[in-house]
């Protein structure tokens, strides 16, 4: 199957991509006191340099107290923290490549004495006590107006250091995806209840990060069925009723969606082929990013512990089969990107046999 379909442009509005190869978002913790340094640049600069369209950044912590749960994580708030977000879309720009950032909120899955205040507690849907003390602070409404705000400041602030959009995690156990999940969210509210109401976060969060930035700037919203927690999870059940789900989210301003799935070339539902980005762009018509398990022949599950396992570069046929099918629009390459920053460029050469394998080492380092 010919590659020429991974390296054709795309365009959307004002944003304009060179290849459809997407660096797929993915925490690194490589920048302390929350400050993405010289090597953060290089990191990212090499993989525009080699091909890669459109980077989007590893997680980004937005400006509340809880918004972070992981060490050196950098943030997407502060003067010196966007500073040096400045210096990576510079050195993206000057190899052809275009850059937004994954802005971020942990929520419940924060733990007391996390970085940067030690003391704040996790913030989620639903209040979590243990042994008395309260772990998971249940937002109150105007909590989540605080987290809605400092949404919109971060993509204002990606707009104006001049990203070339931003996306919304909303996936995988996290704060958002907290709200839609009903394991996580047992509030009585507005924000609690039905699927409709369990959206109301996301939505409310998407009409501002919108109003923040105007018209025409991209803004890519992340979804997962499955879960951190449970990796058999699913948010819904047919087609039917990811449509139902969809639509609000589309309406509130998002311009693609990126469907998370473990394995990209695995059906959503019985009874068609269509993955999770195959649906979602039938079902809203917006460009959607592919991603799970792409170039390797081992899945990230596999490395969540610590293994000597190896994945080794795998087969591209099916996805350029989706791919030209017009089955999604993009396609986002995770671990095979973090560890061979030339992934692109060996893909478009046609030479796959230099392609690195991928183990856990190389979580250790940026190269």
């Amino acid at each position: 199957m010919p590659v020429k379909a991974l390296f054709k442009p795309f365009h959307l509005g004002t944003l304009e991509l060179p290849t459809r190869v997407v660096m797929a978002p993915m925490t690194r913790s490589f920048s302390p006191g929350g400050v993405p340094n010289a090597k953060v640049t290089e990191y990212y600069r090499r993989r525009a340099a080699a091909g890669v369209g459109l980077i989007i950044t590893e997680g980004t912590t937005v400006g509340h107290k809880a918004s972070n749960g992981y060490p050196n994580v950098p943030h997407f708030y502060g003067e010196a923290a966007l500073a040096g977000w400045k210096k990576v879309v510079d050195a993206v720009h000057a190899e052809g490549g275009k850059i937004v950032p994954q802005l971020w909120h942990v929520g419940s899955v924060r733990r007391i004495g996390t970085e940067p205040d030690a003391g704040v507690p996790g913030y989620g849907p639903s209040e979590k006590l243990k042994e008395g003390q309260v772990v998971v602070h249940g937002m109150t409404r105007q909590d989540i107006q605080d987290v809605i705000a400092a949404f919109a400041q971060a993509a204002k602030d990606a707009r104006s250091i001049g990203m070339d959009g931003v996306e919304i995690h909303g996936a995988h156990g996290y704060l958002v995806d907290q709200f839609f999940w009903e394991g996580s969210n047992q509030r009585t509210d507005e924000y609690g209840g039905s699927l409709a109401n369990r959206s109301r976060f996301a939505i409310e969060l998407i009409q501002a990060v919108r109003a923040a930035v105007g018209e025409g700037f991209p803004i890519i919203f992340r979804f997962s069925q499955w879960k951190q927690q449970d990796y058999t999870a699913r948010l819904v059940q047919t087609p039917e009723a990811l449509g139902e789900f969809l639509k609000p989210l589309s309406e509130a301003g998002v311009d693609i969606f990126h469907c998370s799935t473990r394995r990209f070339w695995e059906p959503e539902f019985d009874g068609s082929e269509l993955n999770l980005a195959g649906w979602t762009r039938k079902l809203t018509g917006k460009p959607t990013i592919t991603v799970g398990s792409v170039g390797l022949d081992g899945e990230f599950l596999q490395f969540m512990v610590n293994t000597d396992k190896i994945a080794q570069p795998a087969s591209l046929e099916k996805l350029l089969e989706r791919l030209n099918n017009d089955e999604f629009d993009l396609v986002a390459v995770g671990r095979a990107l973090l560890v061979d920053p030339d992934w692109a460029q060996k893909v478009r050469d046609g030479r796959e046999e230099d392609i690195l394998p991928f183990s856990r080492e190389a979580l250790m380092t940026l190269v």
